[in-house]
């Protein structure tokens, strides 16, 4: 039977990201998608915006303003901005002002977290407004989101390229039987760029041009047409503001290093794996997900380098949180591996 205040205490998944933050809720879907960026007042320690609001603000403030990421590749790095950001993301998923706190909170995490970093992640949870914590490995979750038979005896490579980091990871029987994180991913490729522009056409743009460079013409793979565009930055000699043509194939030599970084990951991961294990990717090819898998021609840029087939997930940036979103759904059925993950807790609810 129901108890009473029970429709008032809600579910959640959060795929909590360097780059972005998404968040389900449980009989509603995904109901936040928004930078993970916090704009913060130095003089008065107040905070002026959060997510997409403070996002606007990139590269636009006065000195007193600062913006900050509180996560590094994948990791918290500032905890006390890493609650405010759950605890506002949360307040605006549950849309009632009366739901003040949530029975259980599923989040995603990389594989490689200590044991310090992972208990960093439940806190903020909990002091967000969840009374329960799931932690889940991110390549776990992203491999449900796509369906996958992760509870089968058959292994599965899944590659989730996010803001911070790119999570390599070989599933099979519910875990991670093989896993490898490395610093390089959508945000690097924004470095990249700007690297780029700086040495070669002695002009300097901020990450939001950047951003703009890569998804427009930047791609892993020769396009086949040429394409340009108008970029607009500080002239590194005069000071002065100045607008340069640029073509892909220059953006595209400008990731190769970090792209060939990734493909090389792989090749490691599969070298260290054991060959039944490296079978079944041969035969069912490998997955891409996260928002840095969006760069154009990458599943053909891997496929390529190691000779195996590569699959671009429908919507790769939420398919974790979609992963998230079935495991709360179905709690009992993925019980199991939730507690090769998490310390010994009671999930049923």
């Amino acid at each position: 039977m129901i108890k009473p205040l029970e429709n008032f205490y809600r579910i959640a998944g959060i795929d909590l990201g360097t780059a972005n933050t998404l968040v389900y809720i449980k009989g509603r879907g995904i109901v936040v998608d928004q930078p993970t960026l916090v704009a913060v007042n130095n003089r008065t320690e107040q905070i002026l915006a959060i997510g997409e609001e403070a996002k606007k603000m990139l590269d636009r403030v006065p000195a007193h303003v600062t913006l900050v990421k509180p996560l590094m590749n994948g990791v918290i790095s500032d905890f006390e901005m890493t609650e405010e950001i759950l605890k506002h993301f949360l307040k605006q998923a549950s849309g009632n002002s009366f739901i003040t706190r949530y029975r259980l909170a599923a989040i995603t995490i990389p594989t490689n977290l200590t044991e310090v970093e992972r208990k960093s992640v439940e806190d903020a949870v909990i002091s967000a407004g969840a009374s329960k914590v799931l932690l889940v490995e991110e390549p776990i979750a992203s491999a449900i989101g796509m369906r996958l038979p992760v509870e089968e005896a058959m292994a599965s490579l899944i590659i989730n390229i996010g803001g911070g980091s790119t999570e390599i990871s070989i599933i099979s029987v519910g875990g991670a039987v093989k896993s490898k994180s490395i610093k390089i991913a959508g945000q690097q490729f924004n470095d990249d760029i700007i690297k780029f522009m700086k040495n070669e056409y002695k002009i300097l743009i901020g990450e939001p041009t950047a951003e703009t460079i890569k998804t427009t013409i930047g791609s892993a793979i020769p396009l086949d047409e040429r394409k340009e565009i108008a970029v607009r930055g500080r002239d590194v000699s005069t000071g002065l503001p100045k607008e340069v043509s640029v073509r892909n194939n220059h953006i595209r030599g400008a990731l190769q290093k970090s792209l060939r970084t990734i493909s090389e990951a792989i090749k490691e991961l599969l070298e260290e794996s054991p060959p039944e294990l490296v079978g079944d990717v041969y035969e069912k090819g490998i997955y891409l997900a996260g928002g840095g898998a969006l760069l154009k021609g990458l599943d053909q840029f891997i496929a390529k380098e190691l000779s195996v087939k590569t699959t671009l997930v429908d919507d790769p940036l939420t398919c974790a949180v979609r992963g998230l979103g079935i495991i709360i759904e179905d709690l009992s059925r993925y019980e199991t591996i939730l507690s090769n993950q998490n310390r010994p807790m009671p999930i049923n609810l």
